[in-house]
């Protein structure tokens, strides 16, 4: 690209704040709503859960012939630590993190490079946008439920396969909060599981911060993250791989769409957007003030 062609393209400039903050509400209601009218919301009983149980085993079975259907294993191997691995931590860690974390990295990235912020937040929609394709068409029961009876969101007795030997550790090890309660549950559709949103959305927190952090050992924390949150999915038996693995190609589908989506936008820009930029610097409407000048 020639030096002129690159002056020719106007430097992104932070957009306001309220703009960005309606469309983060936006994109999460739309997230909420259609998220909790699916899966163990929707259907008669025994219907949404004999469905979400069948993608379940489904899943089971490709694991398992491939020969990496390891979930209970490793679940239960950490139970076993002293003190049950600390699991109330991890608890609190799957339920928090993934919200603050991403949180913060939204605004550390909107104050800190707006260059980069556009696609990156087009990327964040557009996962959990077309993660709600994935718990609308394939909704799925997690491990922990896989044992648990029908009435506390596990299959119908009629549908029941084996005994899987996984353990909710959400109700077993209870902490200050969990959205296994009694009505948290009755408000989130418990069959939201494939893809996982918690590997996509730390994945994407991590891809974010690391251009961002100038101390290196920080630098080599950031893919900590996301293998800190797939070990924690497995042990508090809220997701099988498969779902992680599905959640770091949305994620990527979603980086392609968005750059995309971005690119052709920026193209769009007006191309008066350089001469309103001048009139709203100082000088500019300084001279407005002074009135039209004179030869």
């Amino acid at each position: 690209m020639s030096a002129t062609a690159v002056e020719s393209v106007p430097a992104r400039r932070r957009g306001p704040i309220w703009r960005e903050v309606v469309y983060v509400v936006a994109v999460y209601l739309v997230y909420s709503t259609v998220r909790n009218h699916f899966g163990s919301a929707g259907g008669a009983p025994g219907h949404a859960n004999g469905i979400a149980y069948g993608h379940a085993l489904d899943v089971v079975d490709f694991e398992r012939g491939l020969h990496l259907f390891f979930e209970q294993a490793v679940q239960s191997w950490y139970l076993q630590l002293p003190a049950h691995g600390f699991i109330q931590v991890w608890n609190v860690f799957y339920g928090t993190a993934h919200f603050v974390l991403t949180a913060v990295a939204l605004v550390w990235l909107f104050l800190r490079d707006p260059k980069r912020y556009p696609t990156w937040r087009n990327t964040l929609a557009f996962t959990t946008l077309l993660a709600l394709v994935g718990f609308a068409a394939f909704s799925l029961m997690p491990p922990r439920l896989l044992d648990k009876q029908a009435t506390q969101y596990g299959p119908p007795a009629a549908a029941v396969h084996e005994h899987f030997g996984f353990v909710d550790t959400l109700e077993k090890f209870p902490t200050f909060w969990s959205f296994d309660s009694g009505g948290l549950k009755k408000l989130s559709n418990q069959y939201a599981a494939m893809p996982s949103l918690h590997l996509a959305w730390s994945t994407w927190s991590a891809l974010v911060l690391f251009p961002m952090l100038r101390r290196k050992w920080l630098r080599a924390l950031m893919p900590l993250y996301p293998a800190a949150t797939f070990f924690c999915i497995v042990i508090t038996a809220n997701h099988f791989w498969l779902d992680a693995a599905m959640g770091l190609a949305t994620l990527g589908i979603a980086y392609l769409l968005a750059r995309g989506v971005t690119e052709w936008w920026d193209r769009r820009r007006p191309a008066d957007a350089d001469a309103r930029d001048d009139r709203d610097t100082p000088s500019e409407r300084g001279r407005s003030r002074s009135g039209p000048a004179t030869a």
